[in-house]
C-alpha cells in the first residue's frame, strides 16, 4: 500500500493541489526538493514520455514511489502546438507566460478555428524500474480568446475560454478550476486506478 509519494516537481502550487487530493487516501505527498532531486531533462515529444522520465528520475534519487505530471495546451489550428513546449513556446531566454500567450495569439490571428485543449498526463511509478507505471490523462477543451481576461491561474489561463462557464480559466475561482481542469480529471482517473490496483 502506498503511504508516501515523491512529487517530481518543484512547483509549490502543484504540491498543495496534489497533497490535498491525496490526503483523503491517507497518502503523504513529499516534494522532490526534500530529497535533493535535481531537475530532470524533458527532451521527449510526448507528454507521457516526459512524465515517465521525471517520475523514474525522482524515484531513483529518492528511493520512494514517485508521481510526475506533464501538461500543456494544444491548439488545433497550430497542429497541436505548443504541446510539450508550452512552457517555452516563445523561447527559453527567459521563459515568459506573456510572450507565450502573445505568440499563440499572433499565430492564430488569421485562423478561423480557435479551438484548443489543455492536456495533463500523470505517471506514478512504485519504484524507479516499475515495469507497469500507472498512467492517467485529463483533457479540458476550450477556445482561444485573443484578449486576456482574469487574475487567477497561470500560463495560458487568461486566454483559455470555456463556453460552458462563460469565462476564461483565469476568471474561475481556484476551487472551481481545481474541480474541472485537465489536472483534476487526470487525478480522478489516477486515484481510481490506484484504488483498483
Amino acid at each position: 500500500m502506498l503511504q508516501k509519494i515523491v512529487l517530481a516537481s518543484n512547483n509549490a502550487g502543484k504540491l498543495r493541489e496534489f497533497s490535498a487530493l491525496f490526503a483523503a487516501q491517507h497518502i503523504e505527498i513529499l516534494p522532490q526538493s526534500a530529497f535533493n532531486v535535481p531537475e530532470c531533462p524533458e527532451p521527449h515529444i510526448t507528454f507521457v514520455e516526459n512524465a515517465l522520465a521525471k517520475a523514474r528520475h525522482a524515484s531513483r534519487v529518492s528511493g520512494l514511489p514517485a508521481l510526475a505530471d506533464d501538461s500543456g495546451i494544444c491548439v488545433n489550428a497550430l497542429g497541436g502546438a505548443p504541446g510539450v513546449l508550452s512552457a517555452r513556446f516563445a523561447g527559453d531566454n527567459p521563459k515568459s507566460d506573456a510572450a507565450n500567450n502573445a505568440k499563440v495569439s499572433a499565430e492564430l490571428a488569421n485562423k478561423s478555428d480557435k479551438s484548443c485543449y489543455y492536456v495533463c498526463v500523470l505517471v506514478l511509478v512504485r519504484h524507479a524500474d516499475d515495469p507497469q507505471p500507472i498512467i492517467a490523462e485529463g483533457i479540458w477543451r476550450g477556445t482561444w480568446q485573443p484578449e486576456a481576461a482574469g487574475e487567477h491561474g497561470f500560463g495560458y489561463d487568461p486566454h483559455f475560454y470555456l463556453p460552458e462557464q462563460g469565462c476564461t480559466a483565469a476568471e474561475m475561482s481556484p476551487e472551481l478550476k481545481n474541480s474541472v481542469s485537465h489536472r483534476a480529471l487526470a487525478l480522478r482517473e489516477l486515484l481510481a486506478k490506484i484504488q483498483a490496483a
